[in-house]
């Protein structure tokens, strides 16, 4: 899903012809926040509810959407951000920021060159590419994100944040040569997640984001998976029901068909992300996803190593 206009799915062959670029080309490394690999942003429009939320045992993300006031003076919800969209939005804005060391981020040409480095082309129009991205950043820069951890019984650890502490997104016609374009947008980061970014950025190949795109299941287990791999000291069951929580679904966890259909659907992404990154140390089990100690995806030093731990 791209926003709310899903892209052609691609096929098992197109995912191996997409990572034999990943194989045979140099490795472009980009950034996420370490915590959007351990949690993520919902798949789907959760619709008109006050908040939505995601659990990874002892850590949780609840994610409120922002508001506005229309012209009868009533607050309405600006919505929230979801599919795959805002996370390619966040790894932008992670990259960028850990790049320059600076929490003010020009769009504009940047993001739009990112786009089509990403296999989106930049389109204007009602339902074009930038129209979408224009309408999931609105929604990502005002929604309010809680993290919560609660791994010890005698101490709560929490933290409130926006992505963005100010934005400035051009929203008029498209540039005077008649190309799409984002000119004039900047966005300043939030102390908070400037500040968590770059303490905390964990490594990622780019080409395999986009070998991987049209699927935001897809791109959270491949960010997961390269956070898990190099974090994995001895073999480690994750189990279904866990990996459901996290990933998936706002469906009863206890229905068994459900329970079912998210484990076909969970496998299969998670084959994909394999054929990109066959140096994860993975299988699956009746019990659930059974990790091992392995490669990271992007070679990490020390220094990187301490900072995503």
């Amino acid at each position: 899903m791209l926003g709310a206009m899903p892209r052609p799915k691609r096929s098992p062959l197109d995912i191996v012809r997409a990572a034999a670029e990943v194989w045979d080309g140099e490795q472009e490394v980009g950034y996420l926040a370490r915590m959007f690999t351990q949690t993520s942003l919902p798949y789907r429009d959760p619709g008109d509810v006050p908040a939505w939320g995601r659990r990874n045992g002892d850590l949780s993300l609840t994610v409120q959407p922002g508001m506005t006031t229309n012209f009868d003076n009533k607050p309405v919800s600006i919505g929230y951000p979801y599919g795959t969209m805002p996370r390619l939005i966040l790894t932008f804005l992670s990259t960028e920021a850990v790049r320059t060391g600076s929490p003010e981020v020009i769009l504009g040409d940047s993001l739009t060159d990112f786009m089509a480095a990403m296999g989106l082309a930049a389109t204007g129009g009602k339902n074009g590419s930038l129209t979408r991205m224009r309408n999931q950043s609105h929604r990502l820069f005002n929604a309010t994100l809680t993290i919560e951890y609660k791994g010890d019984k005698n101490r709560r650890i929490g933290a409130k944040l926006y992505v963005a502490s100010a934005y400035n997104i051009w929203c008029g016609a498209d540039s005077e040569d008649g190309h799409p374009s984002l000119f004039t947008s900047t966005v300043r980061l939030s102390d908070e997640f400037f500040n968590e970014v770059t303490a905390h950025p964990v490594p990622l190949d780019m080409n395999a984001i986009k070998a991987l795109g049209g699927s935001a299941l897809r791109l959270d287990i491949y960010a997961w998976l390269t956070y898990r791999m190099f974090s994995v000291k001895r073999e480690t069951t994750v189990p279904w029901g866990s990996l459901m929580v996290q990933f998936g679904s706002a469906a009863d966890s206890s229905d068994r068909r459900r329970r079912h259909q998210f484990r076909r659907d969970f496998t299969e992404a998670l084959k994909q992300v394999l054929v990109v990154y066959p140096q994860a140390n993975v299988d699956t089990s009746d019990s659930g996803v059974v990790l091992r100690p392995g490669l990271p995806h992007i070679p990490m030093s020390q220094g990187f190593r301490a900072l995503a731990h």
